[in-house]
């Protein structure tokens, strides 16, 4: 990872100065995660030129730490926690899975702001923990009713990595399915980091099911899906994920992707002005072989421009001045027009279909919503 904010003539990175407001990027740069972690950079880095194009925050540049967030969750926290006890950083965003952030939000709560970008399982209340991104409630729910409703699916199975997100996920999955008329008819979860799913892969064979919910993260879903593709099993049972992005798509191969659903907030084939004019920035930025700037990356783009958003509304950094005014702090970006609400970002979710390499947007989920967590 490198300093993104700002370049010298000849195009290397310059260090912050003393007045830069400076802020932990945590993501992931190693691990499963890691294949999508040139595009959180990317656009986080993307998002702070632009606050800085603008006049920064609160008149001060604002420049991004990178911080490995792929690395075991007690070593991420221990550097953060050293970047903000010593001061130099003022404030944590980034990407990163809900162990990480359960490592560091008991370690720097309170201390400086924290804006966590990943799509999540819901139910995080910390103090000074502001959240970008997709919970079970408005992602997972409303896209079981609809496949329920339109596609008669009713019989799922449940295959995620073996720690919070997949697990607390799971948990709301087995009510969301019986609300919709279905059942779950098998789960089975694995480490970070997994190679082999033939045991996962022949117990979903023998349990007839129409959909395989999937909670797998990075590299570990592209596995899965190349190992579910060669045994046939995407000509009967359809899958879900709450987590795909293109670049996983990419990775995957387009005989992979057949029958395969995702859910969330931002996908690259959203054709709105807000989506658009995102697209042709970074495309203008980084040029056209720059990693796709998928709903996972994007996220980042969101959690720069949130934190500057509380940081410029409070007036400043402190965590006491930013909980006042958080519920009445928005900001605009690629998902458009954005308000706060209970340290939570709202957001319109969508259903998409891969069509090979890419994600056709079958559906705007808003109308089968409902429950939340």
């Amino acid at each position: 990872m490198r300093w993104t904010q700002r370049a010298a003539a000849d195009g290397r990175p310059l260090l912050p100065d003393a007045g830069a407001l400076r802020v932990a990027l945590v993501i992931p740069a190693q691990g499963p995660a890691g294949i999508f972690g040139p595009a959180c950079e990317l656009c986080a880095g993307l998002a702070a030129e632009e606050v800085n194009a603008a006049g920064g925050v609160l008149g001060r540049e604002l420049h991004l730490v990178p911080v490995d967030g792929g690395g075991p969750p007690g070593r991420v926290a221990d550097e953060v926690a050293a970047l903000v006890g010593s001061g130099l950083v003022e404030g944590v965003t980034g990407w990163h899975i809900s162990s990480v952030r359960q490592a560091v939000a008991p370690r720097i709560a309170g201390r400086v702001p924290y804006v966590y970008t990943a799509l999540y399982e819901g139910g995080e209340r910390t103090e000074g923990i502001y959240l970008t991104s997709e919970t079970p409630d408005s992602q997972l729910l409303p896209a079981v009713r609809l496949l329920a409703a339109e596609l008669r699916v009713r019989r799922w199975f449940l295959v995620g990595n073996d720690y919070v997100w997949p697990r607390r996920t799971s948990r709301a999955a087995h009510r969301y399915i019986r609300s919709a008329g279905g059942r779950v008819c098998g789960e089975e979860y694995v480490p970070l980091g997994n190679r082999d799913f033939g045991r996962v892969l022949r117990r979903i064979e023998t349990s007839d099911a129409d959909a395989v919910l999937m909670l797998l993260v990075g590299s570990d879903a592209v596995r899965f899906n190349r190992a579910f593709a060669a045994r046939g099993l995407h000509q009967r049972t359809l899958r879900l994920s709450t987590l795909m992005d293109e670049n996983m798509l990419m990775a995957s191969g387009a005989r992979a992707t057949q029958g395969l659903y995702s859910t969330a907030g931002f996908f690259a084939s959203l054709a709105t002005a807000d989506t658009l004019d995102f697209h042709g920035r970074y495309t203008a930025r980084y040029g056209l072989t720059a990693p796709a700037p998928g709903s996972l990356g994007e996220s980042c783009y969101e959690g720069v421009l949130l934190l500057a958003a509380l940081i410029a509304r409070a007036g400043s950094p402190a965590v006491a001045a930013i909980e006042r005014a958080a519920d009445q702090v928005s900001y605009e970006g690629a998902r458009g027009l954005l308000r706060l609400t209970g340290r939570h970002v709202r957001q319109r979710i969508y259903l998409a279909q891969a069509d090979g390499l890419d994600f056709s947007v079958a559906a705007d989920l808003d109308a089968w919503s409902g429950e939340r967590a």
